[in-house]
């Protein structure tokens, strides 16, 4: 396995096209993309940071990833322009950066925006850059060509840039340092202390004030899936659910079960292949941006799969089903790791590959088939993307199959028919590019969702890919005791950050309730140990840089849920459950010592603060530890007690007497008639009660 030097600081190569574009050489499929721009592109790196300081020329920085749609638009109308580009070349230095694979300059230069116009960046982020300090005193996103939408053209906004920065020097430093007062004070903000109880009552609050009654999600359009904030609502709902002494909170559940039920009738899921896209672009879920990220389904299949446990449901199975097949078919490496992602365009043409023309599917589908796809995904309705249809189930399938008068048997059949020969016939399309990086921190997430869903649909094969993910991260990503964040082609990437330690950490523990490994337990202590030592912060929380990582212009410390959950708040939770699990101590003393600063920043906006909450109600309801010992063969009927319905506070570990890591609070002298039966201790507050050797004494202390 090769490894490359910290991050790409080097050499210069050549290129057929523009002689000096560095990025031929570069592992990020996205920045491969833009190996032949006539604009001279460097990675970010020492090379490009000393030219711009010894040429006195700003930066200009392009943020993306490789299936953004606009960071296409933006490259094929200027990038690619040799006008635009010689005026680039000329009064800038140009850095390319893929946000996945340096999550740390995005996360600065994104808040760096957000400070400067008060509002969210996105991508591409565009940013002109102090050749000294690295400040910006300009950004934006995405910028056409000419001048539409109230948007300047590129080029016209290169040369005031030009113009500023030569004229106004003055202007820009007092603008720097005002800017580096804001980043830093940022570090430093502090809020009236709030009771816990009363924290967890205000972010339910205010997610129900930012509810779509009509549509399910939250606020207007375009419209995230959000499953942070899903995922608190459920949990709120389950504890309030379990305390007799109030009132139960249904609409928190009806939020969660409407929202993703119109998910999972949207046109943001994929209802041929599988899998959801990043985001709708109207507020009923109905068109989205057609790029599928691996972070969004890894974590919407373990939601899907959590609210299967209150019950069966038809349409939550069948999404659940379709997107870990879309997984394992789709965005897997043949040796275990998941991809990144997959593009939104085909040939440059967004969502190609997915929309259909109505008398495409007519010549492919039987009359049946045909007649019940129609009804069920709209094509007895107008065009809804460009003239074309994307599916979208406009009512519930009973009411589709009673309407047509068919056998609900015969309706089933006929979908699935008619799916396998859309499928076909789509599979036959130019694909959307996959980018085929393995990105550690994203893994542990889709590692985490897929364990739920092989533990929820009994499926020992989900659980075997899950194996082989985490096989692959730890032989390819981990070296020295270190993470690296990306592995792409048999290279890996440097250090890795906040996000990757947590994400993973959690998935190994996911994994061992559903599977016990001694080598997985033992990972995620080494992980636990090095996540204390290289991000803690004497003042609380964790950084979202190793200690010894180049310095930027500011070190996040992030709370906040975004696109994936926040590294902050995933430390909390796999600290205390590996504090727990283990008998530790280290790990529960950093996991409270972090919570009670970041329930300090929770306080300030409770709703963008889901999974703190969630790691706040973790450790003041740790619930109840479950222990399973014996023959692996014989602890079936007990293992299916324990999950029978939802119980988010409840955690079960089938501990092998042959394992290496038996919790201190386990007996250590155990008989060989005794190894022989199985044996349950139900543990709470890091104490156990007696052992329980019968089955039926077992489930009235679980219905108890």
């Amino acid at each position: 396995m090769k490894r490359v030097p910290s991050y790409h600081a080097g050499t210069v190569h050549a290129s057929t096209k523009c002689p000096m574009n560095r990025l031929q050489d570069e592992t990020s499929p996205y920045l491969k993309q833009h190996a032949d721009n006539p604009v001279d592109w460097h990675p970010w790196g020492d090379e490009a940071l000393a030219l711009a300081r010894d040429t006195d020329r700003p930066i200009l920085l392009s943020i993306g990833y490789s299936s953004c749609h606009w960071c296409h638009v933006m490259a094929h109308e200027s990038f690619e322009d040799t006008a635009t580009a010689a005026v680039m070349n000329e009064h800038f230095v140009n850095i390319k950066v893929d946000r996945e694979e340096r999550p740390d300059l995005d996360r600065v230069y994104q808040l760096a925006h957000n400070v400067m116009h008060r509002q969210s960046g996105g991508w591409p982020l565009t940013v002109f850059l102090d050749p000294t300090t690295h400040l910006p005193f300009f950004s934006g996103t995405y910028f056409p060509k000419s001048p539409r939408h109230g948007l300047p053209g590129f080029v016209d906004l290169l040369m005031r840039i030009h113009e500023t920065f030569v004229a106004k020097r003055d202007d820009i430093a007092e603008q720097n340092d005002k800017l580096s007062s804001v980043l830093t004070s940022l570090s430093e903000i502090t809020a009236a202390p709030t009771e816990d109880l009363a924290l967890l009552d205000h972010g339910r609050a205010s997610l129900g004030e930012q509810y779509d009654a009509q549509h399910g999600g939250f606020g207007r359009a375009p419209k995230f899936p959000m499953p942070a904030a899903l995922e608190r609502l459920l949990l709120h709902w389950s504890r309030i659910q379990a305390d007799r002494s109030q009132k139960p909170d249904r609409e928190a559940l009806d939020m969660v079960m409407r929202t993703l039920t119109q998910m999972a009738r949207g046109g943001i899921f994929d209802h041929v292949g599988g899998g959801f896209c990043r985001y709708s672009t109207d507020a009923r879920w109905m068109i989205p941006h057609f790029e599928k990220m691996l972070y969004d389904n890894g974590t919407l299949i373990g939601l899907y799969a959590d609210v299967l446990a209150l019950g069966p449901d038809a349409l939550f199975e069948g999404v659940v089903d379709d997107t870990v097949e879309f997984l394992l078919r789709d965005m897997r490496h043949p040796e275990g790791g998941f991809y990144a992602s997959l593009d939104a365009d085909s040939d440059g043409v967004e969502g190609a590959f997915y929309v259909w023309r109505k008398a495409d599917v007519k010549k492919l589908l039987d009359e049946d088939e045909y007649l019940v796809v129609e009804t069920l995904y709209g094509l007895d309705k107008p065009a809804n993307f460009e003239g074309k249809w994307n599916l979208h189930r406009f009512d519930a399938w009973r009411s589709v199959v009673e309407r047509l008068y068919l056998e609900a048997d015969e309706a089933e059949a006929a979908l699935a028919s008619a799916k396998t020969k859309l499928f076909a016939a789509r599979s036959q399309r130019s694909r959307p590019g996959l980018d085929d990086k393995v990105l550690t921190a994203w893994n542990g997430l889709a590692i985490q969702g897929l364990v739920k869903c092989a533990r929820r649909r009994d499926r020992d094969d989900w659980l075997d890919a899950a194996d082989a993910a985490v096989d692959f991260i730890r032989r390819e990503c981990f070296h020295d005791g270190r993470l690296s964040a990306v592995w792409t082609n048999g290279v890996a990437g440097d250090k890795g950050f906040l996000d990757d330690y947590a994400h993973l950490i959690n998935a190994l523990l996911e994994l061992l309730e559903a599977r016990w490994k001694d080598e997985h337990l033992e990972f995620a202590i080494q992980l636990a140990d090095r996540l204390i030592g290289d991000f803690s912060d004497a003042n609380g929380g964790f950084f979202f840089t190793t200690h010894d990582h180049e310095a930027l212009i500011h070190r996040p410390k992030p709370t906040t849920d975004d696109a994936t959950p926040p590294g902050n708040g995933t430390a909390i939770r796999g600290l205390l459950r590996l504090g727990h699990l283990t008998a530790d101590s280290r790990y529960l003393d950093a996991a409270h010592e972090a919570l009670d600063w970041a329930k300090t920043m929770a306080a300030q906006f409770p709703s963008a603060h889901a999974t703190i909450l969630t790691a706040l109600e973790e450790s003041l309801f740790p619930g109840e530890l479950v222990i399973l010992r014996g023959p692996t063969k014989a602890t079936g009927e007990w293992r299916r007690s324990v999950d029978v319905g939802f119980h988010p506070a409840r955690a079960c570990y089938e501990i092998p007497y042959a394992a290496r890591h038996a919790p201190s609070y386990l007996p250590r002298l155990v008989s060989a008639s005794t190894q022989m039966s199985v044996t349950a201790f139900v543990c709470e507050d890091l104490a156990c009660g007696p052992p329980i050797s019968d089955l039926d004494e077992f489930k009235a202390r679980l219905g108890a």
